[in-house]
């Protein structure tokens, strides 16, 4: 087959009109942007651009807004800086058992510590209960973070609901958003949430930034100490070059249009599959409740790497991983409770805006060579 790429959720191509914002940056605008003479001015002026780009996107302030690495590190601030800003008045976090490894990772660092962590269940869609997180939270609680949606089926969280329970008991809410941002709504105003995650390389942005929301009024202590970049909230050079085209992305992504495209090519693509292949088939995630672009599915009985392995030049990603002796399932569909003969044949294939029904159509005659369509 030919080469076709169905694994945005895992990384996007840069946008070309990203490209061309970032362009200037490579040529000009050589100087620190902390400097006060005039090879920093264009350096300074095209980060403010782009932090207001990026507010936008949030409708938030702009100085609410600290750029970051990438969403590792903007996760890990925000756990890591609530924890040390806010230690002595409690030691209590809570959060899903689906999270991303950067919001897992560093709560089991922070155990270490001797943070108690409540890890949340979700049902068989991936759903999480608002009312498990109101019997979960304790006078100690300090933080809650919920990823607004899964990274491997989609799933999307009643953030609004929990945000509200977190703060009815005076605790702060922290959400990932590194799938949801440009895909559904994310207004941090109508969340409800005090701080929030960014990945510029999800977003046709470059990889190796990204950033924190951080609401007016909360405190953190800094992952990365140092001189006073970022307000003094995160140390380190700042490159206009990244932040320019992240804030590029941003103000792109304010477009939510192009994914009524993507939603409807991905129902093809599910309604297809059902076609050919009936009830051996099955949809991991919730039917309705779900990024647009992303459709998690599983071929009963059958192993999803070697599926992939037979569609030469696809690129999407498994739910499973093989072992010499052994198939494991990934966290988050065990915490879904899929049986393991429907997991391992779990694949997840994640459209975006370069996606194409032609190619849909080939990747669906691909899977029916390989596994031979319904009888």
């Amino acid at each position: 087959m030919r080469r076709i790429y169905f694994d945005y959720n895992a990384s996007t191509p840069v946008d070309p009109a990203v490209a061309r914002a970032m362009a200037p940056f490579l040529d000009d605008h050589y100087g620190n942007p902390s400097s006060g003479h005039w090879a920093s001015t264009g350096a300074k002026a095209g980060i403010e651009t782009a932090r207001g780009q990026t507010a936008a996107l949030f409708g938030c302030k702009s100085d609410e807004i600290v750029f970051t690495s990438g969403g590792s590190e903007a996760n890990n601030f925000a756990l890591k800086g609530m924890y040390f800003a806010l230690r002595d008045r409690g030691d209590h976090f809570v959060t899903t058992k689906i999270e991303h490894p950067a919001i897992i990772d560093p709560c089991r660092f922070l155990e270490r510590l001797g943070v108690s962590v409540t890890y949340l269940p979700v049902d068989g869609a991936g759903l999480v209960d608002p009312d498990d997180l109101r019997k979960a939270i304790t006078p100690r609680t300090i933080l809650v973070s919920v990823m607004h949606a899964n990274n491997e089926v989609g799933t999307i969280q009643p953030i609004e609901d929990c945000a509200q329970i977190a703060h009815a008991h005076g605790v702060l809410f922290h959400t990932d958003a590194a799938q949801s941002v440009g895909k559904v709504a994310t207004d941090v105003n109508a969340l409800g949430v005090d701080l929030l995650s960014l990945a510029g390389h999800k977003l046709y942005a470059p990889k190796g930034v990204g950033a924190l929301f951080v609401r007016r009024g909360v405190s953190l202590e800094p992952l990365i100490h140092g001189a006073g970049h970022e307000g003094g909230r995160r140390a380190g050079t700042e490159s206009a070059l990244l932040t320019a085209g992240l804030g590029k992305a941003c103000e792109l992504a304010r477009d939510l249009s192009s994914m009524d495209r993507v939603r409807e090519l991905r129902d093809h693509f599910w309604r297809e599959l059902q076609t050919r292949f009936g009830d051996r088939v099955a949809l991991n995630g919730h039917s309705t409740r779900r990024l647009p672009n992303t459709l998690n599915v599983s071929f009963v009985g059958r192993i999803g790497a070697e599926i992939l392995a037979r569609l030469d030049g696809v690129a999407a990603s498994t739910g499973s991983a093989c072992h010499s002796d052994r198939i494991t399932l990934s966290s988050v569909l065990e915490a879904m409770g899929v049986a393991p003969d429907v997991g391992m044949g779990a694949i997840r294939f994640s459209l975006g805006r370069g996606t194409t029904r032609d190619e849909i159509d080939a990747v669906v005659e691909g899977l029916s060579d390989a596994l031979g369509a319904a009888k």
